[in-house]
């Protein structure tokens, strides 16, 4: 058979942070004149604030307030009109996904999808699979990575329930078939939160049943950080991350500084530097080509909130790392590039957790689920889960 030919494509987080932020980098000549830059313009900028009238400040909560200059309401209306009818085309491809493996008869679960309002009243697009029989002995939560979707981990939660773990998925807010602007997020912090709400109510609909959480690469930053606040640890057996995403650097430090104001003034804005050519995340070349022939998934350059966010989160868990008390299995490839394998190998020296433990695959990239060796990679995720399960 011969071999499918295919451009270098990639997704996660570093790959993309780093073109993104490289365009900003090669707009100003020098160090030091970007020093005084960023300080004039975040003079001006926070004098504009103070100065600006109060009724004047607007936010997207307040859009239909008569105070507001007229251009800007239109403005804002149109945004979102657009990301709602972005946001429901996604949402009815979301729903056309068959959710099983093989046929009727060989189903080992059932499936459904349902909308599950986040801490914002975002409209989040969830997934669940339950085992068809026998005694369901836990519950995996599935937070995909960036510019994925729920929808990519059928077959995962397909062996999951084979072994009678039931399995539920949330798809991100600008991801897969739940609110918002393809691609954008506004603030990971919400989708911690989105996580933590989303794990008390499969909880309260499921009780006594041992839940873990799963996330891969930024899910897996954004699983590690929900997992440090003592309310969502205790409603946790464990986690389980794939290549997370803990460390993360912009290509020049300066960046770090100037990425807020960005981030700030320009949010949605996208670099045309930062597209999907790059690092490949995948050893299958049939599994790429799904991955990036699928229209849920999101291929184009990063929005500038989106990677600030990717970076606070990163800086955030680095500085915490100690702290980490949470049992969990962290898996990475060693020949990953997208995010570091070492910062995986530093997680599981440094953290304070009892329970913990590390598999390192040699030679397999970023995306490991869907490498050609994903079924042995699924059965070491059921085998850590029930080992958990016996220690209690």
């Amino acid at each position: 058979m011969e071999a499918v030919r295919m451009e270098e494509l990639t997704s996660g987080a570093s790959s993309r942070i780093i073109p993104l932020f490289r365009g900003i980098r090669r707009t100003v000549p020098s160090l030091q004149s970007l020093k005084r830059t960023l300080i004039f313009i975040q003079s001006i900028f926070l004098w504009f604030l103070l100065l600006l009238p109060r009724n004047r400040l607007w936010t997207s909560s307040s859009s239909s307030s008569p105070s507001l200059p007229s251009k800007v309401s239109r403005r804002i209306s149109v945004f979102r009109r657009k990301d709602e009818e972005d946001a429901l085309r996604r949402r009815t491809l979301a729903e056309d996904l068959k959710m099983t493996s093989g046929t009727e008869e060989g189903n080992v679960c059932r499936w459904n999808t349902s909308l599950f309002f986040g801490v914002r009243s975002n409209a989040l697009f969830c997934r669940s699979w339950v085992p068809i029989s026998g005694e369901m002995k836990g519950i995996m939560i599935i937070i995909h990575g960036l510019n994925e979707h729920s929808g990519r981990y059928a077959h995962f939660a397909w062996q999951l329930t084979s072994c009678n773990f039931g399995v539920y998925a949330m798809d991100w807010i600008g991801h897969g078939g739940s609110d918002g602007l393809h691609g954008y997020v506004p603030s990971l912090d919400q989708v911690v939160a989105d996580t933590g709400t989303f794990l008390e109510k499969i909880k309260l609909e499921n009780p006594g049943i041992p839940c873990f959480l799963f996330g891969h690469s930024t899910g897996g930053a954004v699983v590690l950080k929900a997992a440090s606040y003592p309310h969502i640890q205790c409603m946790l057996e464990g986690i389980v991350l794939t290549s997370p995403a803990l460390r993360v650097k912009p290509s020049h430090p300066i960046v770090g500084a100037v990425a807020p104001l960005f981030s700030l003034v320009a949010p949605r804005f996208q670099f045309k530097g930062a597209n999907k050519r790059g690092i490949p995340v995948s050893r299958d070349p049939a599994a790429m080509v799904a991955k990036y022939t699928d229209p849920l998934v999101y291929t184009g350059p990063i929005r500038i909130r989106t990677g600030h966010e990717i970076l606070r989160i990163s800086s955030y868990l680095l500085r915490n790392i100690k702290t980490v008390t949470v049992p969990f299995l962290v898996l990475h490839g060693t020949a990953d590039r997208v995010t570091d394998p070492l910062a995986s190998q530093d997680l599981y020296n440094e953290a304070a957790s009892e329970f913990k433990d590390i598999i390192l695959y040699e030679g397999y990239l970023h995306d490991l689920l869907f490498e050609p060796e994903r079924e042995e990679i699924a059965v070491d995720i059921i085998n850590w889960m029930e080992k958990r399960l016996q220690s209690q």
